[in-house]
């Protein structure tokens, strides 16, 4: 099989924690930190929070390369945090780089609670356009953020957004009102950051801005929690064994050594199992009415899961990782003889719960497949995109992405599926993530 050109995916791990081997694997509770700032309203009711990149409990960024930041502030929030600690009901912020823009994390993030703030070195190209028009269209709402002054290239990139977040420390006042008078003729939202005075908070509400956000309101604030790497990472240790026919002692073992997941796995059982006729109390009981196979399945979906406030039908990690194994194991089912006989449908769902430990664990791909000691095959999809995993995996991405062409050049080279069956097997994994 030839090779399938494929995006490259950025690794989070340098960003985002501490592998398999260090300190923090030895069950030692570490914190993690998150800063945000509110964004108030004409009213100064509350609008929502912007989550910043905060290393430890001093409320500075030290931000190296906002690739990582932003890395960092989407594991955490989702996998330490939870929405509702995080932002609560309100909209939350993030800053996003090019190459995040063009990732696979962009699929986390839930359109109607976020804006994707576009960083002010961000160049807006034709591929840069096109993938704004994209996001738009699945719900993304973009801002433009440190905008400081009116120039040509502001005039061509305005259209392709939906907010501008002008700098008051920096923007030349002589141009304020060009730039606002830009944002409403193109009906754009205007929000006024790094207000610091209330002579500037009402200057800027005199030019028509929306939404206000400074250090005249609130500082940000330094949120903290427990890190639940370590539990995760025992978990994950596990899936290895749980991923075939395991039998019903090993998952009981296993599950008990995550109380947490005990929990959720009885909740689970008894929301789902049918024709038991009374509730369900324990472990045994729970694998026996609902089956192994789906109980090992749906463990390794909670890892995900643990630690987070979200319930796992509503996280959109879950959703996202859970349609993405299952339509790696349905391709893998439909798949030559020959495709077949090299990996199996189980081999291909492990591939692609793996495929996003990175994001959400911090764990670097290649720590990942050492610790765990993976399958060749396994470990050549997941680092190289190599083999027919490999190729499946390429098309489970770019089914996500709707990059067409991706698909095709990866069907061709596996030398037996199309994208048109490829987009009905996606239909029926959504469907089955929906079930389980």
């Amino acid at each position: 099989m030839s090779s399938v050109p494929m995006l490259a995916e950025p690794d989070f791990a340098q960003a985002v924690g501490t592998p398999l081997s260090s300190s923090a694997s030895a069950g030692q509770a570490s914190l993690v930190y998150l800063g945000r700032q509110p964004i108030l309203e004409r009213s100064r009711a509350l609008h929502g929070y912007e989550l910043l990149f905060r290393a430890d409990s001093r409320n500075e960024a030290h931000i190296r390369d906002h690739f990582e930041a932003t890395a960092y502030v989407v594991a955490r929030t989702f996998g330490e945090f939870g929405l509702r600690e995080a932002i609560g009901p309100h909209t939350g912020y993030l800053n996003f780089s090019r190459d995040l823009l063009f990732s696979d994390v962009i699929h986390l993030i839930p359109p109607d609670r976020f804006v994707i703030e576009i960083l002010e070195d961000t160049v807006f190209d034709a591929p840069l356009i096109a993938r704004c028009a994209e996001l738009r269209k699945a719900g993304f709402r973009l801002a433009m953020d440190d905008v400081a002054t009116w120039s040509p290239e502001l005039v061509e990139a305005v259209p392709h957004i939906d907010m501008l977040k002008v700098d008051f420390l920096q923007c030349n006042r002589d141009r304020l009102s060009k730039i606002a008078a830009l944002a409403k003729r193109e009906r754009k939202t205007l929000l006024a950051e790094k207000i610091e005075t209330h002579a500037d908070f009402e200057l800027a509400k005199t030019h028509g801005f929306d939404l206000f956000q400074g250090y005249f309101f609130a500082r940000p604030q330094v949120l903290r929690s427990r890190s639940t790497g370590p539990a995760q990472r025992c978990l994950l240790q596990l899936l290895i064994a749980l991923s075939g026919e395991a039998d019903v002692p090993a998952l009981e073992s296993a599950l008990k050594q995550s109380p947490q997941l005990m929990v959720r796995i009885l909740r689970f059982a008894n929301s789902t199992a049918s024709g038991v006729g009374r509730r369900i109390g324990s472990l045994r009981e729970a694998i026996l009415a609902v089956g192994t196979r789906k109980i090992a399945r749906w463990v390794q979906l909670m890892i995900y899961a643990d630690g987070t406030t979200l319930s796992p039908e509503s996280d959109p990690l879950i959703q996202l990782v859970g349609a993405r194994a299952r339509l790696m194991e349905l391709m893998i089912e439909h798949c030559a003889k020959s495709v077949r006989d090299e990996v199996s449908g189980d081999a291909a769902y492990m591939t692609g719960v793996l495929s996003l430990t990175p994001v959400i664990l911090g764990i670097p791909t290649r720590t990942l497949s050492e610790e765990l000691k993976l399958p060749a095959p396994i470990r050549d999809a997941l680092i190289d995109r190599q083999g027919a995993l490999g190729h499946i995996l390429s098309i489970a991405c770019a089914f996500e992405r709707g990059e067409a062409e991706v698909i095709a050049a990866a069907c061709e080279a596996l030398g037996t599926l199309t994208p048109d069956h490829v987009a009905a097997l996606g239909m029926r994994a959504a469907a089955w993530n929906d079930d389980i």
